[in-house]
């Protein structure tokens, strides 16, 4: 465990993404009065059940309307107010993906939209409730900031910048039982700025969300076994993107993997060979996610280890990228 920290299966549960945005909530209430919350009549699935408890003249349940509690988040706003509303990240996306663009982020609003159970987190709830393409379709939309934390520290310190930033933000979770990467919350948390959790110069695991920790596991199992010096990079921050990391990765290191719980086309794996691309420096490259496929339908862990975000996974994707070629001069211009 990084940092030493250790707890146990119960205590994941109140260390989870879901549970730390709960908290940061109320804090963020208690602090500021104009924070108001909305939900889709998921309140105890996302956990904005507890800001109810707390202020009950400040929290808003629309219904099972998506597109209904966007617009009057957009109102809020426009009068003042801070809201943060919640709902499935595969709702926050798609089935209100006209009012996430038109509402909020065309008119650049200072709403917060916080989308709980991403990815394949709610796994056995199937398709319907797989959050595979969301970030493709977030990151597309300007104005729109987008946070995908990879644990409970890092979802509180997520939301209070959010509030400290002005203008749309997508900050996307998990359903909860998350493992636990940071051991508090003082680790230099930025927007649009990767953390490096494991240094290393022979390759480079760029991983978002859950798949950080399996990266961070991965790294110090080979550094063990195959004596490979593996660096893992945080991008808890999909759009600004750190392009300054990734150049820096790609140069050192020469090989770049990425690893999220999401379809390869358009979310992480795509903004990071963007920057790559664009940088004009070739490196050995491969994407680790959903290969332009719905995933199975089964327990979260199950499906990360089916499709290869695992720790096993990435320990695989590792030994066959070292494998790959490229071009051993320091010598850049003969890339573009």
């Amino acid at each position: 465990m990084a940092g030493g920290m250790t707890y146990t299966a119960v205590d994941s549960t109140s260390l989870s993404t879901s549970e730390f945005y709960g908290k940061a909530l109320i804090d963020l209430g208690r602090a500021h009065p104009e924070v108001v919350a909305l939900t889709a009549d998921l309140a105890k699935s996302t956990k904005i059940g507890e800001f109810q408890q707390e202020f009950p003249e400040r929290f808003f349940n629309v219904g099972i309307a998506e597109q209904d509690m966007f617009g009057v988040a957009a109102g809020m706003a426009r009068a003042g107010l801070v809201p943060f509303l919640s709902t499935f990240s595969i709702f926050a996306s798609l089935r209100a993906a006209d009012q996430l663009h038109t509402d909020l982020c065309y008119q650049n609003v200072n709403a917060k939209v916080i989308a709980t159970h991403s990815g394949t987190s709610f796994g056995q709830a199937g398709s319907t409730h797989h959050a595979i393409v969301d970030l493709a379709v977030a990151r597309s939309i300007p104005n729109l900031t987008v946070l995908c934390p990879a644990d409970g520290y890092e979802t509180y310190n997520a939301v209070m910048a959010a509030y400290n930033t002005f203008g749309p933000f997508y900050i996307r979770i998990n359903r909860g039982f998350d493992r636990v990467l940071y051991k508090d919350f003082d680790y230099g948390f930025e927007i649009g700025k990767a953390v490096t959790v494991h240094e290393g110069t022979d390759i480079t695991v760029i991983a978002t969300g859950s798949c950080v920790f399996q990266a961070l596991q991965a790294a110090e199992f080979l550094e063990k076994t195959d004596g490979l010096k593996v660096r893992v990079l945080n991008i808890h921050t999909i759009k600004p993107i750190d392009r300054e990391a990734i150049i820096k990765a790609a140069v050192e290191t020469r090989r770049i993997i990425t690893a999220e719980d999401h379809n390869v086309l358009g979310g992480l794996g795509s903004a990071v060979a963007e920057v790559v691309v664009e940088s004009g420096k070739g490196c050995a490259f491969k994407k680790l996610g959903l290969q332009d496929q719905f995933a199975p339908i089964g327990l979260h862990e199950d499906i990360m280890s089916i499709i290869g975000i695992d720790s096993n996974g990435i320990i695989n994707a590792v030994r066959e990228t070292m494998k790959m070629d490229f071009e051993l001069d320091e010598d850049w211009d003969d890339e573009v």
